[in-house]
């Protein structure tokens, strides 16, 4: 489903990413591990578009989204991406529910029908009772939510997670890894999940070691 080909990244003169390839398959759950400085997140950014590489392809379906026009490529984000990532980014004026529905008024999706999936969503990861809080009033492990909801209200191919549990506790983080596979098995999307939690590393179908670089 997703291919990535010799990507190369630099900053300046720091070499970030000297020739990555990665093949995530449609539903596969993919970790990607490695300590700091080894390119996770850059890697991350690329293969969500949120960043060009230098050289290289990333494919979905066979489409070299770096190909796309520009408007087309945002257009590609927002209805086949979805970002989960450490800080939640909730917006703090809007409530869970209006966060959670942003990425859909941005696609256009009637309101109705918007408001559906997004109440759906809060029942199936256990908030349906805090969408009128604003983040200020929801914890850690809601406000998480929240943004797991916002990250799939536009049912995309794949999400994208950069530390998603990196500020919980034991606990919250451990649900929150149980509810990426429960979210795996009932919406059929692929994840790929940047973490330095070996437990969530461990549970995934696949676990990959990134070191300077490239994949090893």
């Amino acid at each position: 489903m997703l291919t990535a080909r010799e990507i190369h990244k630099s900053y300046g003169s720091l070499h970030v990413l000297k020739g990555v390839n990665l093949e995530i398959s449609q539903s596969e759950i993919v970790s990607i591990v490695g300590s700091s400085g080894a390119g996770k997140s850059t890697l991350l950014h690329i293969l969500g578009t949120l960043d060009q590489p230098d050289s290289g392809q990333v494919l979905v379906d066979g489409v070299d989204l770096f190909r796309m026009k520009r408007e087309k490529l945002a257009e590609f984000r927002n209805q086949q991406i979805g970002f989960i990532f450490q800080f939640h980014n909730l917006l703090p004026e809007f409530t869970a529910l209006e966060n959670i529905q942003i990425p859909g008024f941005i696609q256009g999706t009637a309101e109705e029908k918007l408001k559906k999936r997004a109440l759906d969503l809060a029942d199936l990861l256990g908030i349906s009772h805090r969408l009128d809080h604003k983040p200020s009033g929801l914890s850690g492990g809601e406000q998480q939510r929240v943004a797991v909801a916002r990250a799939l209200i536009n049912d995309p191919k794949i999400v994208f997670a950069d530390e998603p549990s990196g500020n919980l506790d034991t606990r919250n983080a451990h649900q929150l890894h149980e509810l990426f596979f429960k979210l795996r098995d009932e919406l059929g999307q692929a994840f790929v999940i940047v973490t330095h939690n070996e437990e969530l590393a461990q549970m995934a179908d696949r676990k990959l070691e990134m070191k300077d670089g490239v994949m090893v």
